[in-house]
């Protein structure tokens, strides 16, 4: 799977930057022509994902991109990074329910259920990245 040359990065700190993540990568799934449905499935992950980075991290970024499967196919790509405490027990963050703040804990399964793909990476002490993808039909 390849990158396209389109791609936007957004630093993640506060409420605000959730906000600018959020719409750059709506914008960029309406550049590539998504129906209305998946920008919103796209825009709402991308929430989820950059409030964790809010609620967990001192700092992070998220990164939407273009991409090209091997066989042609078109979609986007959000690459959530942040450098957190990381995740000690990934298996129970991604039980629907669970949440270690005043949530409802829909966070990542929600995103999970949202997106085509889904991949996590945590080291402890180090941080987290979540990328996940969504592929036109």
């Amino acid at each position: 799977m390849a990158p396209s040359a389109e791609e936007r990065c957004v630093p993640v700190k506060t409420d605000l930057d959730i906000v600018s993540a959020r719409v750059e990568g709506r914008d960029l799934a309406k550049e590539l022509g998504f129906g209305t449905i998946d920008q919103a499935r796209i825009a709402t992950a991308i929430s989820e994902l950059a409030r964790n980075v809010v609620l967990y991290a001192p700092e992070g970024k998220v990164t939407v991109r273009a991409i090209i499967s091997d066989d042609g196919e078109r979609g986007i790509e959000v690459i959530c990074e942040d450098n957190g405490p990381g995740i000690a027990n990934v298996e129970l963050v991604m039980q629907d329910g669970y949440s270690t703040s005043s949530g409802l804990g829909m966070g990542l399964p929600g995103t999970k259920r949202l997106m085509d793909e889904f991949e996590i990476e945590t080291k402890l002490g180090v941080g987290t990245r979540v990328a996940v993808r969504r592929w036109l039909k």
